[in-house]
């Protein structure tokens, strides 16, 4: 019934708090899509995880702009957010209130997204489990591969393509 990709993001965003891979987890998925049928809810869920990811950077800038476009998304999208197993109108108040948190510039806490679906939380939990996450635990706020992932992750991968990308494009134009 729900994307595996989607059990994956919630996984991680309630075991190990990687809100980047949680990130990575759901721009894979939505970019699976074909351009005119990407799902606007799908940003609403990316930009939540990296707005928390922000916020545990103490960047309170970048937090306070993707909470806020989470919420905006997300407030839209009722019917979506209900058919992916959450309480909507205890989403959409967490939300806000942990924008609130940013705008006053609160350290980071940890928050658990309302899930309403019962199987799916147990989906969850047992990914958790499978990867020695412990569900519903704290944030780490000193591990600095979670606080600084975006700068300490290997991106080899991603440079190769970006270079086979740049010769693709050379070629298509006779240079």
């Amino acid at each position: 019934m729900y994307p595996e990709a989607y059990i994956d993001y919630l996984a991680e965003f309630h075991g190990s708090r990687d809100y980047f891979e949680c990130h990575e987890i759901l721009e894979e998925h939505w970019k699976k899509e074909p351009l005119g049928a990407r799902k606007l809810y799908w940003v609403g869920l990316i930009q939540l995880a990296v707005a928390l990811y922000h916020q545990r950077r103490n960047n309170f800038t970048g937090a306070k702009r993707l909470m806020a476009n989470s919420i905006r998304i997300l407030e839209g999208e009722q019917t979506a957010v209900e058919s992916l197993g959450l309480d909507y109108s205890r989403l959409i108040s967490l939300l806000k209130h942990t924008y609130r948190k940013i705008e006053s510039h609160s350290p980071y806490e940890s928050i658990m997204l309302p899930i309403a679906d019962k199987a799916l939380e147990e989906r969850c939990r047992k990914k958790c489990e499978q990867q020695s996450y412990p569900w519903g635990r704290t944030s780490v706020v000193q591990d600095a591969f979670l606080i600084d992932k975006h700068r300490l992750r290997d991106r080899s991968e991603v440079l190769a393509e970006r270079e086979k990308e740049i010769a693709r494009r050379k070629k298509s134009r006779g240079r």
